[in-house]
């Protein structure tokens, strides 16, 4: 086990306060911009997955975004109630529902996707390609090493 300095835990708290205040300036960005098409953080993932992969089972739609089973079940009712997708049947397993995006969904990203990408775009405009692709490599690090000792620290299950 490697020893920790003094020095290298401040670094690493330092560093755990910048990445959460960033996060907080672009998701105020995020919620925005989505906002501005009326609807929410969430309902907006459900779409974005839909509308670059097509229609996927909702078990699918919610590994993808991160979500419960039963918020996924919320953010597509939601979505269903405001014609923007619609479920059906899959017929390999009648427990499983398809959800994909209606016509009135995919006009509602075609305008809203691009406008939120360059939303994003503008948020993250501190930084050069070059350097956005060192934090995308230096944080998909971290964020792998901290699930890794999650597991770890998780009880047996004999």
């Amino acid at each position: 086990m490697i020893l920790t300095t003094e020095k290298h835990r401040d670094d690493r708290l330092k560093l755990w306060i910048v990445l959460a205040r960033a996060y907080s300036a672009v998701l105020e960005h995020d919620r925005r911009s989505v906002a501005a098409h009326g609807l929410s953080q969430g309902e907006f993932a459900v779409m974005e997955v839909l509308y670059h992969k097509g229609p996927l089972l909702l078990g699918q739609v919610q590994k993808k975004i991160l979500v419960s089973s039963g918020g996924i079940t919320y953010l597509v009712d939601r979505l269903e109630a405001k014609g923007l997708v619609e479920r059906s049947a899959c017929p390999g397993d009648r427990r499983s529902r398809y959800v994909a995006l209606t016509k009135a969904g995919k006009s509602v990203m075609a305008k809203a996707f691009p406008a939120h990408a360059a939303t994003l775009e503008k948020a993250l405009g501190g930084l050069t390609s070059e350097e956005a692709k060192v934090a995308v490599r230096l944080l998909r690090k971290a964020g792998l090493h901290a699930e890794a000792i999650l597991s770890d620290q998780q009880p047996s299950q004999e």
